[in-house]
């Protein structure tokens, strides 16, 4: 899957702090949040490294999305994934252009993909880090 992405250096409590900051810069709510590592071990009694889902929304690109093909519903929000790996953090958040293919929503997918690579490369700047979009 296409993806933007970046590796911190720090702890995923900390880099959490940060993404939301950066998010609600360029527009983007948190809506939800899923411990998914939390989860796995309350339910499964599994343990694995910090892995969490933060479901964000831009209401503006929400909205244009929804007016050009309503089943975008089936997309929204869109996910922004925080994974401990051995260097620190790695934040990721799926290309909305490798998500919402054809014409008709091409300008409101680039738009979300401007917005999210934004966050995302400022704060990989912020702290020095490598910034990716695969």
């Amino acid at each position: 899957m296409n993806a933007i992405q970046a590796e911190l250096t720090c702890p995923a409590a900390e880099a959490e702090e940060l993404v939301r900051e950066e998010l609600a810069k360029a527009g983007f709510g948190v809506l939800c949040e899923v411990d998914v590592a939390g989860t796995l071990r309350q339910k499964l009694g599994v343990e694995r490294p910090p892995l969490k889902i933060l479901g964000v929304c831009n209401p503006d690109l929400a909205y244009r999305a929804l007016e050009l093909d309503p089943s975008v519903s089936l997309l929204l929000p869109c996910n922004v994934v925080l994974e401990a790996v051995d260097a620190g953090t790695r934040v990721a958040a799926a290309d909305p252009v490798s998500l919402m293919p054809g014409a008709a929503l091409a300008e409101v997918a680039s738009d979300a993909r401007e917005k999210l690579a934004s966050a995302i490369g400022r704060l990989a700047e912020a702290l020095g880090e490598k910034q990716d979009a695969r």
